[in-house]
């Protein structure tokens, strides 16, 4: 049984292309019986870029509940915050202490600030190693990772083998990234991939007037109602093949190429899809964040199970080092 571990962003409601991309593909693969699963929100992290306590908090809801909306099964699935595993921070310094300044230097994550360092903050320097630790700690086998955190998994296997090798035994295991080149990229209403930071995003779990408004705002040429449509070059139609089913993605292709379909009759089926395919997950969202608690019974369920792996990694560290 090979143990995966992944770690997602308090970055907020996740949005649609955050659900197709990632988090439903995880959740398969955290079904597979062969995989035993570990999933943590890493909200420490969060605080590199964000300083506000109320907004870190409702973040850290946010994913949680959108990914146990989603159907994540959590007695298959070790699922925490990292900030529950205090143990990690401890962890962490040991780890520095055998992290080369040029290492952090020529990471991705400080490199792109480095022109202008008043931005940057320790833990941002820092960022890797904390990453390291995250996966270190529980001796995880694969992390799958997208290409640009491949850089981060490759620190990782050097600061456990710098370790392993000072020591001169294999104290810490050192572990695989797995690559999906199959990720699916979900255009955004903009036809830009989907991202907050281009401010794009389709959010499913808002209220449907809400979810309609955010549809309808799709962008589209201005081809009449009454012409044919080519909706290959579509956005509406790009993200309607990504959620409806082969059938009625036929049906909507047939529409476009006949004429008498308007782009606004696109949306209004787009937005009708979206609101039935995830009516479940939606209402199960919102009940969550109404009930936090119920969030947090999950979240620290998890840091129990989390911790009986991680503290017998750490305390092996220890010893080894000296303490």
């Amino acid at each position: 049984m090979a143990r995966i571990l992944t770690g997602i962003q308090a970055t907020g409601v996740p949005h649609l292309g955050n659900i197709l991309g990632a988090i439903e593909p995880a959740i398969n693969l955290a079904n597979d019986p062969k995989n035993e699963s570990l999933l943590f929100i890493a909200n420490l992290h969060t605080l590199t870029s964000i300083k506000e306590p109320e907004v870190i908090r409702e973040n850290t809801y946010a994913v949680a509940a959108a990914w146990l909306a989603l159907g994540l099964n959590t007695e298959r699935t070790i699922f925490y915050r990292q900030s529950d595993i205090p143990e990690v921070t401890e962890m962490t310094w040991y780890l520095n202490c055998f992290t080369p300044f040029p290492m952090l230097a020529n990471a991705h994550s400080f490199k792109d600030k480095s022109d202008r360092l008043s931005d940057v903050n320790a833990g941002l320097f820092d960022y890797p190693v904390l990453m390291a630790c995250d996966i270190l700690m529980y001796d995880a086998d694969i992390v799958p990772v997208g290409k640009d955190q491949k850089q981060h998994l490759e620190m990782t296997r050097d600061i456990a083998g710098s370790i392993n090798h000072n020591l001169g035994k294999e104290t810490l295991k050192q572990p695989e990234a797995s690559f999906d080149e199959n990720v699916m990229i979900v255009p955004g209403i903009d036809g830009e991939k989907m991202s907050k930071s281009y401010g794009n995003t389709i959010n499913l779990f808002q209220t449907d007037k809400k979810l309609r408004k955010n549809v309808m705002k799709i962008v589209t040429d201005t081809t009449p109602l009454e012409k044919p449509k080519n909706p290959d070059t579509c956005n509406v139609f790009k993200i309607y093949k990504l959620v409806a089913s082969d059938e009625e993605v036929a049906t909507m292709r047939k529409n476009y190429e006949a004429g008498g379909y308007g782009y606004g009759h696109a949306k209004q089926e787009l937005y009708e899809k979206l609101r039935d395919r995830y009516s479940e997950p939606r209402e199960r969202f919102q009940h969550l964040m109404d009930n936090k608690h119920e969030i947090d019974q999950e979240l620290e369920k998890g840091a129990k199970r989390a911790r009986e792996i991680g503290r017998p990694v750490l305390s092996r560290l220890r010893k080894e080092l000296g303490y």
